[in-house]
């Protein structure tokens, strides 16, 4: 059995991460005052974050077409018996439903998907995870196996300076984004059936980022190895001071970073902070 890997633009894995391990990518898109951009493809993170900051209108996102699904399902049916394809929350987005409509609609080769119902690095994981037991020939039904088990251990808090991002494009209720304004706190968020909710509300970042480190000393006691990612929105410079602080306090945990790209960075806002773990898999 030859398994195919498939995720969307928000697991924001490099170039050579998807060429190395053959992942495939169907993009999402933003639509700014100047054009509708595919993310990773058509424009970059920190090209979005520049023009956002100038914009008189709000960038608005659009999930792949079911088309682009069928055309790359069907073109992956020529080499493989099956595709795990692995999406950012069907809380958060239409892509997954997406992905399963596509899968039907294609003969000759048996899709499956997978909700990571999170988005960004911790759904890169995933990714990774699914990627690198397909390249030791592992059949869709132990992939998705895995996937499942370590869904269980996942864990990823966001911090953000203003929920008017996420309120505006109906990812957070207007009431909790009100709440947030009129206290001047930095919230942190957290996934709770698929959708983003507040998890807690801190009055400055620095205390906030200490509550995100003791749910991760937490996290360690229970799993043990854990791998984590740091990710920013267009603050590469203080998510590097953070991971070399948590590579200090916590060596049984191993860091890399990520970010938040244009879709997802549309919802949460420049200088968004987040961390996520699961459990670690022996290579």
């Amino acid at each position: 059995m030859k398994t195919a890997i498939v995720t969307d633009s928000t697991a924001y894995l490099t170039p050579e991460e998807r060429a190395r391990y053959g992942i495939h990518m169907i993009p999402l898109s933003v639509n700014l005052e100047d054009g509708t951009y595919e993310e990773e493809v058509s424009i970059t993170a920190a090209e979005f974050y520049h023009k956002v900051r100038t914009a008189k209108v709000f960038p608005k996102t659009t999930q792949p077409p079911i088309g682009k699904f069928v055309e790359l399902f069907e073109q992956l049916a020529k080499d493989y018996d099956e595709v795990v394809t692995i999406h950012l929350s069907s809380g958060i987005s239409g892509t997954y439903q997406g992905a399963v409509q596509a899968g039907d609609m294609v003969e000759g080769i048996d899709v499956h998907a997978f909700d990571s119902e999170v988005a960004c690095g911790p759904q890169g994981m995933f990714v990774m995870e699914a990627a690198k037991l397909a390249k030791k020939g592992a059949s869709a039904k132990e992939i998705l196996a895995t996937l499942n088990d370590l869904q269980h251990t996942m864990r990823a808090y966001f911090i953000v300076d203003d929920l008017q991002h996420l309120q505006r494009g109906g990812r957070l209720s207007a009431a909790s984004a009100l709440i947030g304004g009129l206290l001047q706190v930095k919230p942190i968020l957290h996934f709770v059936d698929k959708k983003i909710v507040p998890f807690e509300k801190i009055r400055t970042r620095k205390k906030a980022l200490r509550r995100v480190e003791e749910l991760l000393t937490e996290a360690t006691k229970e799993h043990g190895a854990l791998q984590a990612v740091v990710i920013h929105a267009n603050r590469e410079e203080e998510a590097k001071e953070w991971m070399a602080q948590l590579e200090r306090d916590f060596p049984q945990v191993t860091f890399t970073i990520g970010y938040f790209g244009p879709v997802i960075g549309t919802h949460l806002g420049e200088g968004s902070l987040a961390l996520g773990w699961m459990k670690k898999l022996d290579e």
